[in-house]
């Protein structure tokens, strides 16, 4: 890992801005942030042949690097949030998993230290409100029914962080659950759910706004019963959160997602557990066993997908080399939209002068050359 430069010019890439690609542009950095002009003197890292794009914004990781966000402690933390961020994911949220309620609150305390510190971005519950019908790797003896008042008491225990929040919002208190959310600025995600396509419409008039991982977890479409999938897609106000690594959704599942809402409606997420970044073997997500083989995580009893083991820039390139997804496209979903819905895109998610320097290097064939987070090289180039 290299220190942070004063200045540099990172010079003759291909650079993915808002407005669309640059041939043969320019980033300028100075200390921590994206500059619009430099001195004579600054250092110039010649990148012809590659790309620059954002920094990764993942609104939805349980861990990664053998450690886990949802049980580790704060140094397990560190250690799955550096290896995201190798990956280009320079800006994480922490994701729990359906546990005790008095054990989520612990979790979240010490997860807000680590949003306090920069490190994280925020805290997304996932469980314990969410149904039964549809728990996937989630403990079902521990799920719970979403009464604003325990709702309430994660987000105090998150003292500010918390982000989001999946449920299950045709059970009882879900729709309340929802309102108390959107009063709070507390994303209301749709997920892990049952509903049908009017109880998902109720849901989405209450104030959610999120799905969470679109197509996993919830009922498929029906011709004669749309169930959540259609009601989610067809609404401007959600954004939907895809994990494309290529087991928990098909290619034309993926295509049907961007076709309907577009490239400013969909979230890439890994929903990575622990495993991400650090091969087979066996692992725990929460209270449950957990075994990758051949990369693909599976709860050791039942089989039901558990999590993924996916990094960002695998999600990235098969966006871009699979799904035949417009490199700008795919630096929206997974830059720039949840940067926004996380209401930091006044900082991160684009390369414009001003916000931090977080920024990824990719070669031709989209592979990770360099990662850069606030000025500071986390993988440095070696082009040549």
């Amino acid at each position: 890992m290299a220190g942070r430069a004063d200045s540099m010019v990172l010079a003759g890439a291909r650079v993915v801005l808002p407005t669309g690609t640059v041939e043969n542009g320019r980033v300028i950095v100075e200390g921590t942030r994206i500059a619009g002009s430099t001195s004579d003197d600054t250092r110039t890292v010649d990148l012809s042949g590659h790309w620059v794009v954002p920094g990764f914004v993942d609104i939805h990781n349980h861990g990664g690097g053998g450690a886990s966000f949802a049980t580790g402690t704060a140094e397990d933390v560190l250690t799955g949030v550096r290896a995201h961020r190798e990956h280009g994911t320079t800006t994480v949220v922490a994701s729990t998993v359906t546990g005790e309620m008095d054990f989520l609150a612990r979790q979240a305390g010490m997860l807000s230290e680590l949003v306090e510190q920069g490190e994280l971005a925020g805290v997304h519950f996932e469980g314990p409100f969410i149904s039964p019908c549809r728990k996937g790797a989630h403990s079902e003896e521990l799920l719970r029914d979403p009464d604003p008042s325990e709702v309430r008491k994660l987000l105090d225990a998150a003292r500010g962080s918390a982000k989001m929040v999946t449920l299950a919002t045709e059970l009882p208190g879900g729709i309340e659950s929802v309102r108390l959310l959107a009063e709070h600025g507390v994303i209301a995600a749709v997920g892990h759910t049952d509903a049908t396509y009017e109880q998902t419409v109720e849901a989405i008039e209450a104030g959610a706004t999120v799905a969470t991982h679109l197509f996993n977890a919830m009922p498929p479409i029906g011709h004669r019963d749309p169930g959540p999938v259609t009601a989610l897609l067809e609404d401007e106000r959600i954004t939907v959160e895809l994990i494309n690594d290529g087991t928990h959704l098909h290619p034309a599942a993926l295509e049907l997602a961007y076709h309907h809402a577009g490239a400013g409606r969909v979230a890439l997420i890994t929903d990575a557990m622990d495993a991400a970044g650090s091969g087979d073997g066996h692992y725990e997500l929460g209270p449950l066993a957990v075994e990758v083989k051949d990369g693909v995580a599976r709860l050791v009893e039942g089989g039901s997908i558990a999590g993924s083991t996916l990094t960002l820039d695998t999600a990235f390139r098969r966006a871009v080399t699979i799904d035949r997804i417009s490199v700008d496209d795919v630096v929206r979903s997974i830059s720039a939209n949840p940067a926004r819905l996380l209401g930091l895109y006044d900082r991160v998610g684009s390369l414009d002068p001003g916000k931090d320097a977080d920024l990824v290097v990719l070669d031709a064939d989209f592979t990770v050359k360099g990662v850069m987070r606030r000025g500071e090289w986390i993988v440095e180039p070696h082009i040549g």
